[in-house]
């Protein structure tokens, strides 16, 4: 399958986490705060089609990682560099901008998805498991005046999220906002405060 959007093509493998309203309310989000050259890392980058974006938009310089060896091999078909890590584990240097579109559904065990799109929908039985794991190891690899871009969902507890967010010392704001069938979707953007 092949998605063509705002100046990207990007070809979807198999076992690849297909783009979706999330995945284009996080690229428009990204393109709205990018503002120069920055240094971007996309975390859990998929079929790399944020990240394409970006790169076909701006002038920055986009990284993507992700556990899924096939999103890997698909970002990287799709020009974008990317490596296999899980979250920020791998990462040591830091980064103006780090976007995030985490597993967020709230995933019961037997709800699980046997592959690897399971890491890609898994979000723990509140939808916060993944978000917290890479929210706690987040400020290392920020640059001074870094930010997150991250979506999250009216199911996983935006109010927990956010709370948990500024327990860790970001200042955070809610970017963008869309209503999809049962659930509203949030970019939030946070900053580190000083």
């Amino acid at each position: 399958m092949r998605i063509q959007y705002k100046k990207a093509t990007i070809n979807i493998s198999e076992y690849v986490y297909e783009p979706s309203e999330d995945s284009f309310l996080l690229a428009d989000a990204a393109l709205s705060n990018i503002k120069g050259s920055e240094h971007i890392l996309e975390i859990g980058c998929g079929s790399g089609i944020i990240s394409a974006v970006i790169q076909a938009n701006t002038k920055a310089t986009v990284t993507g990682i992700d556990i899924n060896p096939h999103a890997v091999k698909c970002t990287k078909e799709n020009g974008v560099e990317a490596i296999r890590g899980d979250l920020l584990s791998c990462i040591k240097g830091r980064f103006d901008l780090i976007i995030f579109n985490p597993p967020y559904l709230p995933t019961q065990v037997w709800e699980r998805q046997k592959g690897w799109l399971n890491a890609a929908l898994d979000g723990g039985i509140d939808g916060r498991q993944v978000i917290f794991r890479f929210l706690k190891d987040s400020q290392r690899c920020l640059a001074k005046s870094g930010k997150i871009l991250m979506l999250v969902s009216s199911l996983s507890g935006v109010d927990e999220i956010k709370s948990n967010m500024m327990d860790l010392g970001y200042s955070v704001e809610e970017e963008r906002h869309a209503k999809y069938m049962y659930e509203q979707l949030i970019v939030l953007i946070a900053s580190k405060r000083t």
